[in-house]
């Protein structure tokens, strides 16, 4: 019967041993290019997202009392697929506080405060005597909160945050994702009912 070698045995410790660092060196790129994946993938999702929830509050908001404080904040919420105040699911940039409602007249020009119908019937007065408090548009965009109540202006985006701390560093060999902004994705629509109901 034969014995094995001292050299058999060592020449299979040293392949174990081979293995892990092969094992090393391929799964640093492939975990890379694995989280980038995902991570851009996500700043797709984020992206297209955006224009959906703006689109979906401006038609909640064309048909909704624009008085109703409550109404006004569901519209938001819903926007972002919520029952209640939260963000987008796997979106932690874009909360219901980022959806920015505007009332816009003919001629184009954001209505508010004191210069603001009383009611959507007071609206539709206001619109039969062409007077400049008639709401005919609304605008929905995404904003910074600071600005959530007054402007859809193109120097108020949302910064892109990335999930994986990896994509968020700076550095001359880093992939920094914090640079990207989300887009306003205003919608515009021509005001309906505004939540009015015959007497």
């Amino acid at each position: 019967m034969k014995t094995p070698s001292l050299s058999n045995s060592r020449s299979s410790v040293f392949q174990r041993g081979v293995a892990a660092v092969e094992l090393a060196l391929v799964a640093i790129p492939f975990f890379l290019l694995l989280f980038g994946v995902m991570e851009f993938g996500r700043l797709f999702y984020v992206w297209n997202t955006a224009q959906e929830v703006t689109r979906h509050a401006a038609r909640q908001a064309v048909v909704t009392n624009f008085k109703d404080n409550a109404a006004m904040t569901a519209i938001r919420q819903s926007a972002v697929f919520r029952v209640n105040a939260g963000t987008l699911p796997a979106a932690p940039e874009i909360s219901d506080l980022n959806v920015v409602i505007r009332y816009l007249n003919a001629d184009q020009n954001q209505i508010s405060g004191a210069n603001m119908p009383a009611d959507p019937g007071d609206n539709i007065a206001a619109c039969l005597e062409k007077e400049t408090s008639c709401i005919r548009y609304v605008e929905v965009c995404l904003s910074l909160p600071l600005a959530a109540t007054t402007t859809c202006s193109e120097g108020q985006p949302i910064p892109f945050q990335p999930m994986i701390g990896l994509f968020a560093t700076s550095g001359p060999n880093s992939t920094n994702l914090l640079g990207i902004r989300i887009p306003l994705s205003t919608v515009r629509m021509p005001a309906e009912s505004l939540g009015y109901r015959a007497p």
